[in-house]
């Protein structure tokens, strides 16, 4: 429970930085993920999932 706790609060902490440095880039991204077909951004979020569970994967294999 404590590592879903720790990754969730990870989460927030790099999609906030994103979002209070970054704002105007943030609005042109959403623009030009609006205009990619549906097909691709399910791709990408099915990529994104498998890289994030991977990397967890990798990350508790090594812990010490």
């Amino acid at each position: 429970m404590e590592t879903w706790i720790i990754a969730i609060g990870l989460v927030f902490v790099i999609e906030g930085l994103v979002f209070a440095l970054a704002p105007s880039r943030i609005e042109d991204a959403l623009r030009l993920f609006a205009e990619l077909p549906t097909s691709t951004r399910r791709g990408l979020g099915l990529v994104c999932v498998a890289l994030g569970v991977m990397l967890v994967w990798w990350g508790k294999s090594f812990a010490i």
